[in-house]
């Protein structure tokens, strides 16, 4: 039987693809210089197919690790050192071929990453993180779930980010970093043995946010957030500075409505908080609880009151984000500014600017969208009125920006707003509620002030909820 011709080359699909085919009967083996031990056999037929050889005894074994172009190359590589990690650690070559075979794919990787993971404290990941990496994976990682872990390329990961990129940076960040975090894990728990695809992947995080409610536009945010039906909601997320979830699951057992504190029993960062109420927050709750209270009577229901401040239809119980009543309300107070803006300028009467507010009252998109044409017919540079880059969680961040501008220091705004750090922790612990309070009553104030509903000293009623014309 002729003997196998023998060379050596640096492996690549250029490479490979340029290789001669051997003439009937015979084989060519080719090694690679960059990877020891890594062979790739190429018949007469044109079969190209990568073998991992390694001395056994008095034998070598050929471990048969896939074809080329079914493989890459790095691929190759990859399971090239996850079998021979498996030799070096004394398993025969059914071992070793077991190995390769049983090395997790993506998918299940994944799952064991949502199951196991835990965070510095603990704690397992949130449901709404589980939801979101699900989301990601479902939507930008389906090519490489059935691959096996050392299958995966830099170049299956750029895929996935390039795909995410489409709808928004932060996605192809998420999308990098989930990748990253299950080769991670799996790293940790010792089922992966290679390297992570995703360390090299150049990423381009998108620039931190600074939104918040600046001193001309809260008289029109808070005018339009009094016409919402979900005023309260709104309201209350400005005036503690919580995150939104905690804020649509506030439960009333929480609420210490004499000592003016709502005791949150688990945030984001895993840590309990207490929310210091101003007087305007705690005018909302109370007006909240009487409303709920005689609802309740005057149903005359055998059932127990909701448990939550905001009840809700779903299987949650309560509110879940409500971001069509945040459109709205973006809507109506961009227009309210771009009408402001068309009078000072005498391009609308006041007859006109009327049939417009009536008309935000009853169809707001359809004014808005009106009023947007208007604009862009004479000329009004959209950044002059529009807020509806304005987010939910920007309501967080305007409480925050506002004790900035009041003087607050970052460790009272930490831990007024329950931000975690490893500098400012040993601070927070010091602090009691009476600097927050103080810092937040005094930004409260400001922002009221701000938007003409407020006197300085005087605590006032928020806006009520307007009727309908």
């Amino acid at each position: 039987m002729d003997k196998s011709r023998q060379d050596k080359i640096r492996f690549s699909k250029t490479a490979i693809q340029a290789l001669t085919l051997p003439g009937p009967g015979k084989r060519l083996t080719i090694y690679d210089t960059e990877t020891p031990k890594l062979a790739l056999r190429v018949t007469a037929a044109g079969t190209k197919t990568f073998y991992v050889v390694k001395r056994s005894g008095a034998s070598m074994a050929w471990l048969k690790l896939g074809t080329f172009p079914e493989i890459t190359v790095e691929q190759a590589r990859k399971a090239a050192a996850l079998a021979l990690g498996e030799f070096a650690g004394g398993a025969d070559p059914a071992a070793a071929r077991r190995a390769v075979r049983e090395e997790p794919t993506f998918a299940e990787a994944f799952e064991a990453f949502l199951d196991g993971k835990r965070k510095r404290d603990g704690i397992a990941l949130a449901d709404k993180t589980k939801r979101s990496y699900r989301d990601v994976a479902r939507l930008y990682l389906s090519t490489i779930q059935s691959k096996k872990l050392s299958a995966i390329t830099r170049e299956d990961v750029k895929a996935a980010q390039r795909k995410a990129a489409k709808k928004s940076t932060s996605q192809a960040c998420q999308a990098v970093a989930v990748v990253s975090s299950v080769f991670s894990f799996a790293l940790d728990q010792e089922t992966y043995s290679g390297t992570s695809p995703a360390s090299r992947v150049q990423k381009n995080p998108p620039p931190s946010r600074d939104r918040f409610a600046q001193a001309h536009e809260l008289p029109y945010l808070l005018a339009a957030v009094a016409e919402s039906d979900q005023r309260d909601y709104f309201l209350l997320s400005l005036l503690t500075g919580a995150r939104r979830a905690n804020v649509q699951a506030m439960a009333w057992r929480e609420i210490d409505l004499d000592g003016a504190v709502w005791r949150i029993g688990k945030t984001k960062n895993g840590t309990p908080q207490n929310v210091p109420l101003t007087n305007e927050a705690m005018a909302v709750l109370n007006a909240r609880k009487a409303a709920q209270q005689a609802a309740h009577k005057a149903g005359k229901s055998d059932k127990a009151m909701s448990p939550f401040v905001f009840p809700g239809t779903g299987k949650t119980g309560h509110l879940v984000e409500p971001k069509k009543a945040w459109s709205t309300i973006l809507t109506k107070a961009s227009s309210r500014r771009l009408l402001d803006c068309l009078v000072c300028d005498e391009r609308i009467t006041a007859d006109e600017r009327e049939r417009y507010e009536g008309l935000l009252d009853t169809a707001p998109a359809t004014a808005g969208r009106k009023l947007l044409k208007l604009a862009a017919a004479v000329g009004i540079d959209r950044a002059d009125y529009d807020m509806t880059d304005l987010r939910i969680h920007d309501l967080r961040r305007t409480l925050g920006s506002w004790q900035v501008k009041t003087g607050a220091s970052m460790a009272i705004i930490g831990k007024s707003l329950n931000h975690k750090t490893q500098q400012a922790t040993a601070i927070y612990a010091r602090l009691d509620l009476d600097p927050v309070r103080q810092s937040v009553n005094t930004a409260t104030s400001a922002m009221l002030e701000a938007a003409g509903l407020k006197d300085k000293a005087d605590v006032v009623a928020l806006p009520k909820k307007r009727s309908a014309a």
